[in-house]
């Protein structure tokens, strides 16, 4: 027996080859035909943007290896976000045309423990160019390097702009399609503030958005050193709970680790039964409809998959605690925003001024300089302002949605000694943390938050806190057009450390809901 790739779970692919049914040369080997068939053939998905060269060889060495206690992942074929370093015949690019060719002095943390567990790098995956902090307005999944990434399960595009009808969620719309497409056994994302939570709802996926210092960013190309973090992407909250064991570790590189807290085994804890006595916040009060901001919006799809979620998560024990998050939470505290003029050529507010986190500003420039500096070899951009240098000199292939963003990054110092960063920051967690998610939690007593999608990914990405989400059904259309099907994910998110209550918490909603089916179109080969 086989496995089936197409839609097999990380745990069926580890069985398999526990058991003998399959090998690592034969699942990459099965996972390349499916990357030929979809990915470049076919619907053309486009989530991979480079095949690692050196993967069947590295594939051929763990066909006698079992998974084990010191090798979890042998043999096992993954993706990583091509935002993350691999120190071997790939470059990491960010999907940057300025960093075509570039490589990096090592593996990242991320990808040397994958390695140390024995997965196969099977290649890179396409991504919203530099994670979507390059321009207003650009579709997520679009990087002038690897082209536009497709949701699989509703890939057609927009006549007049190329742009897909239905996103497949950013800024890891390749890790995440290339898993929902079953072109690889699991992915791995990063995200600054909905990078793997939107993908995930867009795709069908399982993630987790870790506390900030659970899994080691060194080596992973920046937006924000308070935000960022990596993740998994996969198809069960056990996949990524397997995968958690394997990148949760100290990282004397990144200080935000040396605070870390695990459990010894992330699925030790996963229980059917673990919703029972939960008690979990919904921030909604339709008497109040201004400040009702998570679920008042919903479409009457979107809003049916919430509730028909809902009535699974209080059949399976939980209390279901309706009540606003206050207001100062989601909006914002003062000075936390930057007005910036949106020049991008394709957008549909164009010459209107948008107003993007400072934080995300002032640290871009001061976090990309260093990895540019301490990481990057074999290219000629060394600061911000070279690759925005190459982007003016290179326009019409670099510049389709333009650079607003990237340009008003450098018009920062890029030390972080302004005051206006440091307030910014400030006021990010009292009005996140202390304000928002604290004192929602505390108030109530909650065990966790849940939202629609990746809609509460800023209130719990601005503290660092973690979110896992799970999918929860599927709603169709965009706007006024009409689309096929498309999933539609439910968040639970909670304080630093929770993510062994919130995958629990997850594990029984997917067990009794079983709501994920994979995309239609890519059957077996």
């Amino acid at each position: 027996m086989t496995v089936p790739v197409e839609n097999a779970s990380l745990t069926d692919v580890l069985e398999g080859l526990t058991k003998g049914s399959t090998t690592s040369t034969a699942l990459t080997h099965a996972y390349l035909a499916r990357i030929e068939a979809y990915d470049r053939g076919g619907p053309a998905l486009n989530s991979v943007r480079m095949v690692n060269p050196d993967a069947l060889s590295t594939a051929s060495r763990f066909d006698k290896v079992k998974p084990s206690k010191a090798q979890p992942l042998a043999g096992v074929p993954i993706l990583v976000k091509d935002n993350i370093a691999t120190g071997d015949k790939q470059p990491t690019t960010a999907g940057s045309l300025a960093l075509e060719g570039a490589r990096t002095k090592d593996d990242s943390t991320v990808v040397k423990k994958l390695r140390a567990a024995g997965a196969v790098i099977l290649g890179k995956a396409n991504l919203t160019e530099f994670a979507n902090i390059l321009a207003v307005d650009m579709p997520s999944g679009y990087s002038s390097l690897g082209g536009q990434v497709k949701n699989p399960y509703a890939p057609e595009l927009m006549d007049d702009r190329g742009i897909p009808v239905v996103l497949p969620g950013g800024s890891s719309a390749g890790s995440a399609v290339s898993v929902a497409a079953g072109l690889c056994a699991a992915a791995i994302g990063s995200e600054t503030s909905g990078s793997l939570l939107s993908p995930a709802t867009q795709n069908g996926l399982v993630t987790v958005k870790p506390t900030v210092g659970l899994i080691s960013r060194t080596g992973i190309l920046p937006i924000s050193h308070s935000q960022d973090t990596a993740g998994p992407l996969t198809r069960t909250v056990r996949d990524s709970a397997i995968l958690m064991n394997v990148l949760a570790e100290r990282d004397p590189l990144d200080p935000a680790t040396q605070h870390l807290q695990r459990p010894a085994d992330y699925t030790s804890n996963l229980d059917k039964d673990g919703l029972k006595g939960a008690r979990i916040g919904l921030p909604s009060d339709p008497a109040d409809p201004g400040n009702d901001v998570y679920m008042g919006k919903l479409s009457p799809k979107a809003a049916a998959v919430m509730a028909q979620a809902l009535a699974v998560l209080q059949d399976a024990g939980a209390t279901i605690v309706r009540t606003n998050m206050p207001t100062s939470g989601w909006i914002g505290g003062p000075g936390t925003t930057m007005g910036v003029l949106n020049r991008n050529p394709l957008s549909r507010t164009k010459n209107t001024v948008v107003t993007p986190p400072i934080v995300f500003l002032y640290e871009l420039k001061h976090d990309l300089n260093l990895y540019l500096r301490d990481w990057a070899v074999g290219t000629n951009m060394k600061t911000l302002a070279d690759i925005i240098a190459f982007n003016e000199a290179n326009a019409d292939k670099a510049l389709r949605f333009g650079q607003d963003l990237f340009l008003a990054a450098e018009a920062t110092k890029g030390d972080l000694s302004e005051l206006e960063y440091k307030s910014a920051r400030a006021m990010d967690l009292r009005a996140a943390k202390e304000r928002g998610m604290d004192a929602y939690m505390t108030e109530h007593k909650l065990d966790a938050v849940l939202f629609p999608g990746a809609s509460g990914s800023g209130i719990a990405a601005k503290p660092g806190y973690p979110s896992v989400q799970v999918p929860g059904g599927f709603i169709s259309g965009v706007g006024d057009k009409e689309t096929p099907e498309y999933p539609l994910g439910i968040t639970f998110a909670g304080r630093a450390w929770s993510e062994a209550k919130l995958l629990r918490l997850a594990y029984a909603f997917e067990q009794a809901s079983n709501a994920r089916r994979p995309p239609p179109g890519l059957p077996a080969l």
